[in-house]
């Protein structure tokens, strides 16, 4: 299977700089996975495409504002970096920007002193692992540092932080927002649980995988990064009394479906269990957790647009695209969704 399959031209001006002021009032593209019919809608009216008893499965994982910028202690020069992952203690696996700049034993300071790094150990791509020396609480100093990591297609600056989290965001942990669900509101959630739909939680801490591009023209040859997971006991028996009542499953995001699928294809059901997966789903993937998924548009020969291509066909989702495209939908992050039913 080769990377250029998954390829498409997108005007760089459907690239959404900045999120709409009210999260539900995106665009919603209903596209039908078995034979491609598409239906245009605002995300506001999800409800009216779910029946009572159905589960939505959302990722509660809350981004860090993981970018910081400091200065080596020796020659003032400045250093970029972005956590992606605690080790453990206070030491951290980041991205460092300039990598060749720096040498194990090297200090950084933060915030003049506030918060200081040494580089422990230098990895590959830009990897390294810095271990942090500070007085107080390590995720106030962060936030009064820190920036949110948005991706390097968005240029605009952010003028609330909050915006680059879900409204449900709890478990601290991640390098960039489970997207799809930046579509909801809390009035949105309740409506729908209103109506009859079982809402329940996965974490998936969005790591580096989020910032490789797929390299590698024959897909498989792509070695994914694995990411911290959790899910808990309580949405297990909830999702093992939907399969066994026939309640249909959606994914809130490709985060929550690679949760579920890896904890589905490990166990053969939904298990309270904990750890890191590599899953990579790409067309010819017998997904055996989810019935649907509510999403947002993905970058070009990237492995989220591999995963949706799995669930309704590279070509359904390729003409859905090229619709999105033609009718001037937003992409990205900050873009519009598609509900994949």
């Amino acid at each position: 299977m080769k990377l250029s399959e998954f390829s498409y031209d997108l005007p760089p001006e459907l690239i959404a700089q900045v999120p709409l002021k009210d999260r539900a009032s995106s665009k919603l593209l209903c596209l039908n996975k078995k034979n491609g019919e598409i239906k245009e809608d605002i995300f506001k009216n999800i409800g009216n495409y779910l029946e009572k008893g159905d589960y939505l499965v959302l990722n509660d994982t809350k981004v860090i504002p993981a970018r910081l910028i400091g200065e080596k202690e020796e020659t003032k020069a400045v250093i970029e970096i972005l956590l992606l992952k605690n080790t453990e203690g206070n030491i951290w696996e980041a991205l460092s920007k300039p990598f060749k700049r720096l040498h194990v034993g090297t200090v950084i300071n933060f915030g003049n002193g506030l918060l200081k790094g040494t580089i422990k150990e230098k990895k590959t791509e830009g990897l390294v692992l810095i271990e942090f020396a500070y007085e107080g609480i390590f995720m106030e100093i962060l936030d009064k540092l820190g920036t949110m990591p948005l991706p390097p297609y968005i240029h605009e600056k952010l003028a609330d932080k909050n915006r680059y989290q879900t409204v449900y965001a709890k478990n601290i942990g991640s390098a960039a927002a489970p997207t799809a669900g930046l579509h909801f509101t809390q009035e949105l959630l309740q409506e729908l649980k209103n109506k009859g739909i079982k809402i329940v939680y996965v974490t998936l801490h969005v790591g580096l995988g989020t910032f490789r591009p797929v390299e590698e023209e024959n897909i498989l040859e792509h070695k994914m990064h694995s990411e911290y997971y959790i899910l808990s006991k309580e949405t297990a028996e909830a999702l093992n009394e939907a399969k066994k009542n026939q309640h249909k499953i959606y994914a809130v995001g490709t985060t929550s479906t690679r949760v579920l699928e890896t904890v589905m294809h490990n166990f053969s059901e939904f298990k309270e269990t904990s750890g890191y997966t590599d899953i990579f789903i790409y067309p010819g993937f017998e997904f055996k957790a989810i019935d649907g998924l509510i999403t947002n548009f993905h970058l070009p020969k990237s492995t989220l647009l591999m995963l949706v291509s799995a669930l309704a066909t590279k070509e359904h989702i390729l003409k859905a695209y090229e619709y999105a495209i033609k009718h001037n939908y937003r992409f990205f992050s900050f873009g519009d969704a598609m509900f994949i039913k």
